[in-house]
C-alpha cells in the first residue's frame, strides 16, 4: 500500500476543522468568518473547495494503485449522497419522534414536499463522480488541466449567455434556472438559490480535476524541490487568473463561480506546497500540525458525525429546535462573554476543538472509515 501523504492529509484536516468550525454557530459570529451574502470570499468559502481539491488528490493517488471500475465510482458517488439526504432528513425525523407540536402532516410537508435534496455531501458527491470519470477517460495530464479550463469557461459563459445585461443577479441567473428545473422550487436551500446547486457542479468538478493533477504531482518521481516550485507556479497563475476572471465574473460560493474556482485551487497548491516545504521535513511542525493531519485521515466520517449530532442536540431534550441543548449550553457559557460576536465564536471554537481527541484516538488506533 502507498504510504499516506502527510501534506495531504493535513490539507484536508484544515478542510474538515474550519467546516466543523462553522457548521453551527449559535449566534452571530465575525464577519470574515461567516460566508458572505452574495459575492466576496472570506475564511469559510475556501473550506469546501479545499477538501474537493484535496478528494480529487487523493483520487489520484488511489488510482495510480488500481483503477476503479465505473461501478464503484458509482457506488460511493450514491452512498455519498445518500449520506447528504439523510442528513438533511435527520431534523425532521427527530422533530417527529420528540416532538408533540411536529406531526406526520408536518413532516410530509417539510421534509417529502419541500426538502432539500442537495447540500455539501451531495455536491462532494457528484463533482467526485463526473471528475473521476473525466480524469479516467482522458487520463494524460494535459488533457485534464485543459478539462478544468474547459469546465470553468463553459460555467462562465453560461451566466453571461442566459442573462447578458445582468448575470449574477441573485434573482436570474442561469444556477437558480437549473436550480428551479432540478430539483425543483420546493427542493432548494433559498427561493433565489440553492449554493450547493448542481450548475455550480461544473466549476466544482474543475476543483476536483486540479486536485486531481497535485495528486499526480505528489506521486510523482521528481526531487520533493521541483514538486514545491511547480505547486507554487500553478498556485501563482490560478489566484492571478482568478483575480483577473473577476473583472467579468463575480466571487462568489454560493454560485462556485469561475473566479471563486481559480483561487481557491490556486491556494490549495501554494498550501500544500508549503506543507511539503516547511511540515514535512520537520519534526516540530508535525507535532504542531498533527491535529490537521489525524483529522485528515477521517475528514468525511468527522464532518457527517458533526452534522448527525448537531441535528441531535438541536432538538434534544424537549423536540425544540430553538431551545435544544445546542443552544442551552451556548447560553450557559459563553454567550456575550465580551461581546456577541466574540462569544459566539469562541463556542464555536470549543466545539470543533472537542472533537480533536476523538480523531487522536481513530489515529492512533488506525481507525479509517471511508465514505
Amino acid at each position: 500500500m502507498t504510504k499516506r501523504i502527510y501534506s495531504l492529509d493535513v490539507l484536508r484536516g484544515m478542510a474538515i476543522l474550519i467546516m466543523l468550525f462553522l457548521d453551527g454557530p449559535p449566534d452571530k459570529i465575525f464577519t470574515i468568518l461567516e460566508h458572505p451574502t452574495w459575492a466576496g470570499l472570506t475564511v469559510p468559502d475556501i473550506a469546501l473547495p479545499m477538501f474537493a481539491f484535496a478528494m480529487g488528490a487523493g483520487a489520484a493517488i488511489s488510482m495510480s494503485r488500481r483503477e476503479p471500475t465505473t461501478k464503484r465510482i458509482l457506488k460511493r458517488a450514491a452512498v455519498m449522497f445518500a449520506i447528504g439526504v439523510l442528513l438533511e432528513l435527520e431534523p425532521h425525523v427527530l422533530l417527529l419522534i420528540l416532538s408533540d407540536n411536529y406531526t406526520a402532516a408536518d413532516f410530509f410537508e417539510q421534509a417529502i414536499i419541500h426538502g432539500r435534496l442537495f447540500g455539501i455531501i451531495q455536491r462532494l458527491a457528484v463533482t467526485y463522480a463526473l471528475g473521476i470519470f473525466m480524469a479516467r477517460a482522458i487520463k494524460n495530464n494535459l488533457g485534464i488541466l485543459i478539462a478544468a479550463a474547459a469546465l470553468v469557461i463553459v460555467s462562465s459563459a453560461g451566466y453571461h449567455i442566459y442573462a447578458p445585461e445582468n448575470p449574477f443577479d441573485i434573482a436570474h441567473n442561469i444556477s437558480r434556472a437549473v436550480d428551479y428545473i432540478f430539483p425543483g422550487a420546493n427542493h432548494i436551500y433559498q427561493p433565489t438559490h440553492d449554493p450547493e446547486g448542481l450548475y455550480g457542479c461544473l466549476a466544482g468538478t474543475a476543483s476536483v480535476l486540479f486536485g486531481f493533477l497535485a495528486g499526480r504531482i505528489l506521486i510523482d518521481n521528481a526531487a520533493a524541490r521541483d514538486k514545491i516550485f511547480l505547486f507554487l507556479a500553478a498556485g501563482a497563475v490560478l489566484i492571478i487568473a482568478g483575480c483577473v476572471w473577476s473583472e467579468f465574473d463575480i466571487i462568489s460560493k454560493k454560485l462556485w463561480t469561475t473566479p471563486f474556482t481559480l483561487i481557491n485551487a490556486g491556494l490549495d497548491f501554494i498550501l500544500l506546497a508549503l506543507f511539503m516545504k516547511f511540515i514535512e521535513p520537520s519534526t516540530t511542525a508535525k507535532k504542531f500540525s498533527h491535529p490537521f493531519g489525524a483529522l485528515g485521515t477521517n475528514p468525511l466520517f468527522f464532518f457527517v458525525a458533526n452534522n448527525a449530532l448537531l441535528s441531535l442536540l438541536y432538538v434534544l431534550p424537549n423536540g425544540d429546535v430553538y431551545n435544544g441543548v445546542y443552544l442551552q449550553l451556548y447560553y450557559h457559557t459563553t454567550q456575550g462573554l465580551i461581546s456577541t460576536e466574540f462569544g459566539a465564536t469562541l463556542f464555536c471554537a470549543i466545539w470543533a476543538l472537542m472533537w480533536l481527541p476523538i480523531c487522536e484516538i481513530f489515529y492512533r488506533r488506525g481507525i479509517i472509515i471511508k465514505i
